[in-house]
């Protein structure tokens, strides 16, 4: 199958039950309003491109690049990031569900997530130097091995950070959130 390469196109209401997006490269483009559920796009490079009011949820992305890519108000639950192309990965995710997602071992220094859910999402072993959760539910998240420092968890809520296995050198943290950083140890703060 002949790979296409597709620039500056805008792709509204696909659904992955009649999909017919074929493999390749995609650049300066914008989906919208877009359903690639259980979807396999692995081995597909998304270069600078936009993504709204998608739903993304459990698609393969095995080798997938995504570089420079935004996701305003997408569905990426379960998605195994870990598995796509690391090189030049890039994303802004603002109002997003990631519930269940995983970035196992990435590097996603300057990451943004504003607004977003990310419950029970694997962090371990990530890369996020100089991040921002802004606003973003991070319960149940796994921070193990990971690396954390200068990121802004300052309006984060529900994390719970072991500062003995993570690199925090510089991290931000509200009051309010010292408590994430003190779990283990089982203590009443009042």
């Amino acid at each position: 199958m002949n790979k296409v390469y597709l620039e500056g196109k805008t792709f509204t209401g696909l659904a992955a039950t009649n999909l017919q997006l074929a493999e390749g490269e995609y650049e300066n483009c914008s989906f919208s309003n877009c359903s690639f559920l259980n979807f396999n796009l692995s081995a597909f490079n998304f270069i600078e491109c936009e993504f709204k009011n998608c739903d993304l949820s459990m698609a393969k992305v095995k080798d997938t690049g995504f570089k420079t890519v935004v996701f305003k108000n997408c569905k990426l639950v379960g998605i195994h990031f870990g598995d796509c192309n690391p090189f030049s990965l890039s994303l802004h995710l603002e109002d997003c569900l990631l519930n269940l997602s995983s970035f196992y071992k990435l590097k996603l220094k300057g990451t943004l997530f504003k607004r977003c859910n990310l419950q029970e999402v694997d962090f371990a072993e990530t890369d996020l130097t100089g991040s921002i959760f802004d606003t973003c539910d991070l319960a149940g998240a796994l921070f193990e091995n990971s690396i954390l420092e200068k990121v802004d968890f300052e309006t984060a809520f529900n994390y719970s950070i072991d500062p003995n296995i993570n690199r925090i050198k510089k991290a931000k943290f509200s009051m309010a959130g010292i408590i994430g950083l003190l779990f283990k140890y089982d203590i009443e703060i009042k």
